[in-house]
């Protein structure tokens, strides 16, 4: 157990860190009432209501529908609208496009052939091979030997 020197010490130590914390707020101090000013008959409320504009009121007294209406024509007025989307890149080449089906529809249909257990003759399967070996060597070969810009990240302004 500590001892109560220990938890004076402490609160003391607490109490001085807390009293010298920053820099404290210099607050001027409100006018006592001697000093307020007296209102003159010119000053007194009249009993008609004045007539506020909706803008005038502070904006959760003010009509839902014009708010609504008001911010709905600020929305649109800077709702972003992007441009149209580019069209899908097609081929340059019916070559290129049947290497590109090697890549991707050979594996599928020996997949498919594989889970379905169909016989088909080897040739087939040979054929399939070689779509997709040469679907690759092909686009390997056509690849652009010079490295791209290194700055280049593809985004478009």
């Amino acid at each position: 157990m500590s001892r109560p020197e220990d938890e004076s010490r402490t609160e003391l130590a607490w109490r001085e860190i807390v009293e010298n914390f920053g820099e404290r707020a210099v607050l001027d101090d409100p006018p006592s009432s001697s000093e307020a000013p007296a209102t003159t008959s010119d000053d007194a409320p009249s009993d008609a209501p004045a007539t506020l504009s909706p803008t005038d009121l502070p904006e959760h007294l003010r009509d839902d529908d014009e708010v609504e209406r008001r911010e709905q024509a600020i929305a649109e007025a800077e709702r972003f609208k992007p441009p149209p989307a580019p069209p899908l890149p097609v081929p340059r080449t019916w070559e290129r496009g049947l290497a590109w089906a090697g890549i991707f529809v050979a594996p599928v249909i020996a997949l498919v052939i594989g889970l379905l257990s169909i016989y088909v003759h080897p040739l087939v399967g040979w054929a399939l091979v070689g779509w997709f070996v040469g679907g690759f060597a092909y686009l390997v070969f056509v690849m652009p030997k010079a490295p791209r810009d290194p700055w280049d990240d593809g985004s478009r302004i």
